[in-house]
């Protein structure tokens, strides 16, 4: 391989390890702000706290955490060209991409049961706001109903829990989608984007592994030259 290939490959994979280390700086911050912000830490508390929320989080520490350390092995050996730390970032690359992949088989076929599990989720959350007012689950059902564009379980505003509800004008105001339906909608309908997103991160990190393993037998035959 030329010294200019060698060159160009080198910061590819800086650059590719830059961003995935910024991405996983990002998701570990999503996870910590979640878990200890002052609105919905109280989900954490108690026997009642909603398993399919905190197993959530936590997976985004772990993810972010996890996306860190890799991202940071891999701008270590493209810029110290080092083949140990290129050999740990793909042994870790691969691994995260099979379980990826594992994931991916996982969820598409229980996609009925994680549905129908975070359905029963947020009528559980609903059901328990409407009953204690607390704090933190209400600033929960307003990020799941903002953003799924819904209110309770039934889509009548007047359900017990209209200020969590988005804000609507005329006939809405009255009647809207339920979340319920709302949450197995965008499953649904949107299954086929989650799936590219996931296929495109897969590809990335496909590319990820064949520079990493280019560079690092570039490295090995340069240091037997030598």
């Amino acid at each position: 391989m030329a010294a200019g290939e060698l060159q160009c490959i080198k910061y590819l994979l800086f650059v590719f390890n830059f961003i995935f280390w910024l991405a996983g700086t990002g998701v570990l911050a999503v996870g910590l702000w979640l878990r200890f912000d002052e609105r919905t830490k109280g989900l954490f508390i108690g026997e009642d706290s909603p398993s399919v929320f905190l197993t959530g989080v936590f997976i985004l520490i772990v993810a972010g955490a996890v996306m860190m350390v890799v991202g940071f092995l891999g701008c270590c050996g493209a810029i110290r060209e080092s083949a140990c730390m290129l050999g740990l970032f793909f042994m870790f690359l691969l691994i995260i991409f099979a379980a990826e992949v594992a994931a991916g088989i996982w969820g598409l076929s229980n996609q009925e049961k994680i549905v129908t599990d975070l359905q029963q989720f947020y009528e559980q959350t609903f059901k328990t706001y409407k009953d204690t007012k607390q704090e933190a689950l209400r600033e929960s059902l307003r990020a799941i109903q903002y953003g799924l564009e819904c209110c309770g379980t039934t889509g009548l505003f007047f359900d017990g829990a209209a200020e969590t509800c988005p804000k609507k004008e005329g006939l809405e105001i009255l009647v809207t989608k339920n979340c319920p339906d709302a949450i197995k909608e965008i499953f649904t309908s949107r299954l086929h984007v989650i799936g590219g997103v996931g296929i495109g991160i897969g590809v990335v990190m496909i590319f990820g592994m064949i520079f990493s393993m280019l560079l690092c037998c570039a490295i090995r035959r340069t240091q037997d030259i030598i």
